[in-house]
């Protein structure tokens, strides 16, 4: 054996998702936990081994996606699959070169069967079902319409999941404001509240809470702790959408007012039996957390367990039920296309695998090169500087997969989930509301973000570019989350 194969130790995986969170839904893809303990004898990658600088293809894909759309928008139309197929392959080939191609091998595996394809399985059904519903009729998008339609969603999103919320009723509010000239801001105050800082309030959420559930943090303690914030935070956003509305609506044409308000035809909804089947989505995550058969199939060392084959089996029956039963022309009303899932589905693959390095870095704590952050949230005396854990845990999550960056922050408290609760139930709740809320800081915080920047675009909306959109966050989520840490941390 190489003395590079002695120094491998084992740091598990847990990168489940794409960036920030994979929001809501995909919470519960986090029932794979038990699954990505690697097999006996399974290949490590120690983190503390690899410099930043195996971090750059992760960077490359991150930059692609900010700069290419504004520089070359035709040529990233026609081949982001491409472009995010390249930056994969600049981080697997030199890794099988430096590292061997056994546990390259092994984190393609990993990636693919534990993570991407129950990730774009849950999506593809999440997308195919909720854009069966159509919400038809004189429906307008006035600011108390907006705002209604934001404040449903951030309440529903703690408990069908932030992806089932966003993709149930990002069309919806498209089709209230189909025809205004200002309709930008509604959609991303939409990602702020009802993809993001909606989930904040149950496990079913958002994939950290979900996490925190299985490391034996009870399932109402975000309910009763985060509600709190989550409503100071809501409540601020809702009040300045509100406003910013009411000055924008302002200035539309009389005629596009008059003629929204008087179509005269009665609200109704379409493809109904979409709404029960979402039950079924949530129905079938559920099940792969509460059925442990016990019995899983092993590839390469990676076991592969029954009851999340079962999920994406029945996940994808749901999704093919849901596209014969609905109307062709009910869709084609509803502007739905194939294209988003298309585009987050290949985007997404070279993420989930680029950011390998990255998380194996991170979970490498003291010893890896992002020392100085586990170090920063730690005082001279060893208590928990709660303010620190706030803001570096919602900046990595704003970047980085927000489910194995609580988890890192989670063990560095001391990863035990009563004293958590109990004397150190602050430290917690900065993990929980940092992980959770600055999701909405990127496209890539959480993958409800980016699914709903594609629907909108895909209907026409001038969507603003990756960094126009931090200008957004930055302007409009910093000053928010200021305030949140200096009230609660």
């Amino acid at each position: 054996m190489s003395e590079m194969s002695v120094k491998m130790k084992a740091i598990s995986g847990l990168r489940k998702g794409a960036l920030g969170g994979i929001g809501g839904l995909v919470a519960l893809i986090a029932t794979a936990a038990p699954a990505l303990a690697a097999g006996e004898g399974a290949p490590h990658l120690d983190g503390s081994l690899m410099p930043l600088y195996w971090a750059v293809p992760f960077a490359g894909i991150l930059l692609s996606i900010a700069v290419f759309p504004l520089v070359a928008p035709n040529f990233w139309h026609h081949h982001f699959g491409k472009i995010s197929a390249f930056w994969a392959l600049a981080f697997l080939i030199p890794f099988a070169i430096f590292f061997g191609w056994q546990l390259a091998l092994y984190e393609v595996l990993h990636v693919m069967l534990l993570e991407y394809i129950p990730f774009i399985i849950l999506l593809l059904s999440l997308f195919t079902v909720a854009g069966g519903v159509r919400l038809r009729g004189s429906l307008k998008g006035s600011p108390i319409v907006n705002t209604a339609i934001l404040l449903l969603g951030t309440v529903i999103a703690s408990w069908m999941g932030t992806t089932g919320a966003a993709m149930l009723l990002i069309r919806p509010i498209l089709n209230a404001n189909e025809g205004r000239k200002s309709v930008v801001h509604v959609v991303v105050f939409f990602i702020f509240l009802v993809a993001n800082i909606g989930g904040s309030l149950t496990p079913l959420g958002d994939p950290p809470l979900f996490l925190g559930f299985l490391k034996g943090v009870s399932f109402f303690w975000p309910t009763t702790h985060m509600l709190a914030p989550m409503a100071m935070a809501s409540g601020i956003l809702l009040v300045l959408f509100f406003v910013v509305d009411s000055i924008l609506y302002a200035r539309e044409d009389e005629s596009y007012k008059a003629k929204r308000a008087g179509d005269g035809e009665t609200l109704a909804v379409e493809g109904g039996v979409n709404i029960l089947l979402l039950g079924g989505v949530v129905g079938a995550v559920l099940l792969s957390g509460v059925w442990k058969p016990g019995i899983q199939l092993t590839i390469y060392h990676v076991n592969w367990e029954l009851q999340n084959i079962a999920r994406d089996v029945l996940l994808l029956a749901i999704a093919y039920v849901s596209w014969k039963i609905t109307s062709r022309d009910s869709r084609s009303a509803n502007g739905f296309s194939w294209f988003p899932i298309l585009e987050v589905g290949k985007l997404f693959i070279g993420i989930f695998l680029t950011i390998i390095p990255a998380i194996a870095i991170l979970k490498a704590g003291s010893d890896g090169s992002l020392s100085s952050v586990i170090t920063a949230v730690s005082s001279e005396t060893g208590e928990p500087v709660n303010m620190a854990y706030f803001w570096l845990t919602g900046i990595l999550s704003s970047f980085l997969d927000n489910a194995p960056t609580y988890l890192v922050f989670f063990n560095t408290a001391g990863g035990d989930a009563q004293e958590l609760m109990g004397p150190l139930a602050n430290t917690l709740l900065a993990i929980s509301a940092g992980a959770v809320f600055m999701g909405a800081n990127t496209y890539i915080g959480n993958a409800p973000n980016f699914m709903v920047k594609a629907i909108a675009e895909e209907r026409g909306v001038p969507m603003p570019s990756f960094f126009g959109y931090m200008i957004w966050s930055c302007v409009i989520l910093m000053p928010v989350f200021l305030v949140i840490g200096f009230v609660f941390f």
